[in-house]
C-alpha cells in the first residue's frame, strides 16, 4: 500500500456513530465505486467512494459494507463482502485483500466473499426493519454516470419494492464533517507533501516557463512522496489566466512581470490537501502586485479568525465581504458611492471576489457538510479569499486549510511560505 492507514479502530469508531443514528431495525447498506472505462481495454485510475472507506478504510473495488446493529446473531452486526482474489487476479493484477487482511484493516470480523452477497442480504432483511440506502447528495452533485451505489437502489427497490427506505446521507455528512486526530494528521500528511511541491515550484519558475511544466514540478514532488498526484485537477494560471476561476488548460507561457496563480493539492491516503498560492513569475514583486496580495492576505488572516464555533457560514461569508469592501476600497478599486449604492444581493465586492472564502475539506475536496448549522469543533475548512482585476491582467488568490478548534483554530499551513518577502527569498535563494 502506497500509504499508510488509519487505525482498526478508528473506522469501527466511525461506524459506531453512524450506527447510533439509525432507527432500531435498521440495515444499511455501502458500496464501493467502480473502475470507470475509457475505450478499448482502458480504465480510469480507480478512486474509493468516501463513505465506505470512511466507514471501513477499504480502498477497493467491488467492496459492499452491511452495517446491522440490532441483528440477533452478533456476526451480522457488521458484514464486509469483497471480491475473492484467486491465481489470475493476482498474476495480472495483483491480489485482492485477504479476508485476514481485511480484518486487520478495518476490525470488521465477519468478511464475507461477494458472490454471497444476495444470499446473506435477503437474510438479514426477515430480520430488519428499515433500509437505509446511500447516495451523494451534495449540493454541487451534477454526474450524469451511474454510480455502483445508484445501481444497487435501482435493484434493491425493484427487488423489494415494498421494504422501507431510509437515508444514509444526512447521518454521514453530519459525521464526516467532524474530524478526529487521525484525520487530521492523514491531512496534515497531504498539506506537508503539498509544501514541498510548493517550494520546489518557487524555485523552478522562471520566465519563459510553461503552465503544464509548474504542473509537472508539482506532481513529480507529489508522488515521490507517498501520493497518488493531485487531490483535484490543479489550476496553473499565469497572467490573465489567473483571472479565470477554474482554469485548468495550463498551456501558457509564464511571461516576466505577470504573476502565477497555482491552486493545487496533494491527496494522501484519500485524504486532500487544498493550496492557492501567487508568486512572481520573475521572482520579484512590482509595488502593484504586492500591495494587492497583502489585501488578499489580510483578508484571509481577518477571516480565519472569524471561523469559530457557533457562527453559520452565511454568516461567516457576510462578514468576510465586508473586510473584502474595507481592502477593495483601500485598493480604489471601488468607492464609498459604490457600497452605499450597491445590490445587498451582488455587493459591490463581488466584482473583484465572486466566488465563496471557505467550504469544507476531507475525504472529498469540496467535503460534505451541513451549511445550516452553526460551524463547530472539529470541522475542517479551506479559507480562499481573491481578488482578481481583469483590466490588470492580475489575479491573486491565497488558501489555507484550517481546524476549527474550541479555544483557537489550528492553521494547518502554519509554517507555509505566505508572506510576499518570503516567496521572493526562496524563488531567489538559488538563482
Amino acid at each position: 500500500m502506497r500509504y499508510t492507514p488509519l487505525s482498526a479502530s478508528h473506522y469501527s469508531a466511525n461506524r459506531k456513530r453512524f450506527c447510533s443514528n439509525m432507527l432500531p431495525g435498521g440495515l444499511a447498506v455501502f458500496c464501493s465505486n467502480d473502475i470507470y472505462p475509457t475505450s478499448a481495454d482502458g480504465s480510469m485510475p480507480f478512486k474509493q467512494a468516501t463513505d465506505i472507506f470512511y466507514l471501513s478504510g477499504v480502498d477497493q473495488e467491488e467492496s459492499i459494507l452491511v452495517l446491522f446493529p440490532d441483528s440477533f446473531h452478533p456476526h451480522q452486526k457488521e458484514i464486509l463482502f469483497l471480491k475473492e482474489t484467486n491465481e489470475h487476479i493476482a498474476i495480472w493484477e495483483g491480489a485482492k485483500l485477504s479476508k485476514d487482511e481485511a480484518r486487520e484493516l478495518t476490525g470488521i470480523k465477519n468478511i464475507c466473499w461477494l458472490s454471497e452477497f444476495e444470499r446473506v442480504l435477503n437474510t438479514l432483511l426477515s430480520e430488519a426493519k428499515y433500509v437505509y440506502l446511500n447516495s451523494n447528495e451534495h449540493t454541487r452533485a451534477g454526474s450524469e454516470t451511474e454510480t455502483r451505489e445508484m445501481r444497487f437502489s435501482k435493484w434493491f427497490r425493484n427487488k423489494y419494492p415494498h421494504f422501507p427506505i431510509e437515508r444514509s446521507a444526512p447521518f454521514m455528512h453530519r459525521i464526516r464533517a467532524v474530524k478526529d486526530k487521525e484525520e487530521v494528521e492523514q491531512l496534515q500528511r497531504a498539506i506537508n507533501i503539498t509544501k514541498t511541491g510548493f517550494e520546489r515550484v518557487l524555485r523552478f519558475i522562471r520566465p519563459g516557463v510553461m503552465e503544464y511544466e509548474i504542473e509537472a514540478e508539482y506532481m513529480h514532488e507529489f508522488l515521490r512522496r507517498g501520493s497518488r498526484g493531485f487531490a483535484y485537477t490543479p489550476i496553473i494560471a499565469s497572467g490573465f489566466n489567473a483571472c479565470v476561476l477554474h482554469y485548468i488548460e495550463n498551456d501558457k507561457p509564464c511571461k516576466d512581470g505577470d504573476m502565477v496563480l497555482m491552486d493545487v493539492g496533494a491527496e494522501y491516503g484519500n485524504y486532500n490537501a487544498d493550496m492557492t498560492r501567487c508568486a512572481p513569475v520573475n521572482g520579484r514583486f512590482t509595488q502593484r502586485q504586492k500591495q494587492v496580495y497583502n489585501a488578499v492576505l489580510k483578508v484571509m488572516i481577518e477571516a480565519k479568525e472569524l471561523l469559530r464555533p457557533g457562527i453559520f457560514l452565511h454568516e461567516y461569508h457576510k462578514q468576510v465581504g465586508e473586510i473584502m469592501t474595507r481592502e477593495l476600497m483601500i485598493l480604489g478599486l471601488i468607492s464609498s458611492d459604490d457600497v452605499a449604492k450597491q445590490n445587498p444581493e451582488w455587493p459591490a465586492y463581488k466584482k473583484y471576489f465572486m466566488h465563496g472564502t471557505s467550504h469544507f475539506l476531507g475525504l472529498d475536496v469540496h467535503d460534505v457538510g451541513n451549511w445550516t448549522t452553526p460551524v463547530q469543533e472539529g470541522n475542517v475548512f479551506t479559507v480562499e479569499p481573491g481578488i482578481y482585476i481583469r483590466e490588470e491582467n492580475l489575479g491573486i488568490r491565497i488558501e489555507n486549510n484550517i481546524v476549527i478548534g474550541s479555544d483557537e483554530n489550528s492553521d494547518l499551513f502554519s509554517d507555509f511560505p505566505v508572506e510576499a518577502e518570503h516567496i521572493e527569498e526562496i524563488m531567489n535563494s538559488g538563482k
